[in-house]
């Protein structure tokens, strides 16, 4: 975390992730509010995807998303119940450095006052990964909203005090995202 504020924003390059198995592009109102909102605060939207309630697939994306440099913030609705296809804690959390317990903790604490002892039932979480932050919310648009003003608004915004996240998402290693196939190759080669 970074406690450097100033008095211009400093905006995020911001991924989408939703994932569920049954909302197309007409019906992801989560994802849109989440795409809104990033853009009225400043930042720029880099992706948006949605993809299904699969891990692999999931992880898939996640991958590249954090090794691109692109890439310094994704924000996840979906996945995160209970249902036996939830499964982005699951797909995202063995690709963390680091987890950021106080973003779970908080958004249950906001959303208490909402939806009541449901609360427990979210597994919302937050991580680092390659300096890219990452924060899985619940599904429902209620949820997105809940997480987004009471938490991201304000943590994805570099001018925030006593500390945000902006400064450490953009101190991602200077790395060639087409590097990547340089390294580990493609499909076609052995």
């Amino acid at each position: 975390m970074s406690s450097a504020s100033s008095s211009e924003l400093k905006p995020l390059n911001v991924a989408i992730l939703t994932v569920s198995d049954t909302r197309g592009a007409d019906q992801d109102t989560s994802g849109q509010y989440l795409e809104d909102q990033v853009l009225a605060a400043g930042h720029h939207l880099i992706a948006r995807r949605i993809v299904p309630d699969d891990v692999y697939l999931v992880r898939a994306l996640m991958s590249n998303w954090i090794a691109d440099q692109e890439v310094h913030a994704v924000i996840i609705t979906g996945g995160t119940g209970f249902h036996e296809r939830d499964s982005t804690p699951e797909a995202v959390a063995p690709l963390l450095d680091k987890t950021i317990d106080g973003f779970g903790e908080e958004f249950r604490r906001l959303s208490a006052s909402e939806i009541g002892s449901s609360t427990v039932q979210s597994r919302a979480f937050g991580g680092l990964a390659n300096h890219t932050v990452i924060f899985c919310l619940p599904g429902s648009t209620g949820a997105c909203r809940t997480g987004w003003e009471g938490i991201l608004l304000s943590q994805l915004d570099s001018r925030h005090g006593p500390c945000n996240f902006s400064a450490l998402a953009l101190r991602k290693p200077d790395r060639s995202y087409g590097r990547i196939h340089n390294v580990i190759g493609t499909r076609a080669e052995r």
